[in-house]
């Protein structure tokens, strides 16, 4: 069963984030994910949540998601991140 993971960012150093970009793709292509979301403009419908900027990635399954999450492919780049951007994450699986 797919599985998505769902990233809410606030980016903090747009400069710095741009060189996270770049680099992070090349993680998830290692784990079969690819991008359904990355960015673009947001249309709130209803309630007051009002994200900076959405993400949204489908991996093959929950378990290869976290796998990439914790893998040293992702280390070195989400230290990078870490240093650009907040994000709340949240892996889930579809039907």
């Amino acid at each position: 069963m797919s599985a998505y993971l769902i990233a809410e960012i606030t980016v903090i150093d747009p400069k710095g984030y741009e060189s996270y970009r770049s680099k992070v793709g090349e993680s998830l292509k290692k784990f079969g994910a690819k991008f359904l979301v990355r960015g673009g403009s947001i249309h709130p419908l209803e309630g007051d949540w009002a994200p900076e900027r959405i993400v949204m990635c489908e991996f093959p399954n929950t378990r290869t998601a976290q796998e990439w999450y914790k893998s040293d492919d992702y280390k070195e780049v989400k230290a990078l991140r870490d240093t650009t951007a907040r994000m709340n994450i949240i892996c889930i699986e579809g039907i």
